[in-house]
């Protein structure tokens, strides 16, 4: 097996919490407004949440952004960045976030008849 050739998947679903270390303070609101900026701006599809961010599309594109994430978080004077991630991919069809949730409540809703 020559592993140098194996591809990445086409496309991926990666959920990612950025989390700015030794900032001096809990909060972390305005790194989080720079970084949807920055998902805004790279046309990506992205959905923020209470924990982090989904942001899905062509698997090169959606891991340059995180690294973009992690460089203009460091700009902002921060020296340490972490991010915690689940990636997800699919080759039997498309599914978006969307769908996966949607699935999950109509299922719900059908228990509840």
């Amino acid at each position: 097996m020559d592993y140098k050739s194996i591809q990445v998947p086409g496309a991926c679903y990666a959920d990612f919490c950025l989390i700015p270390v030794g900032t001096g303070s809990p909060s972390v609101s305005t790194e989080v407004a720079e970084v949807q900026k920055l998902l805004k701006a790279s046309g990506l599809k992205y959905t923020m949440h209470s924990a982090g961010t989904t942001v899905e599309g062509n698997w090169d594109e959606v891991f340059k952004v995180i690294g973009q994430a992690h460089t203009l978080v460091h700009s902002r004077g921060v020296a340490r960045v972490q991010s915690s991630m689940r990636v997800g991919t699919r080759t039997d069809k498309k599914q978006t976030p969307e769908d996966k949730v949607r699935k999950v409540e109509e299922i719900l809703a059908r228990e509840q008849q």
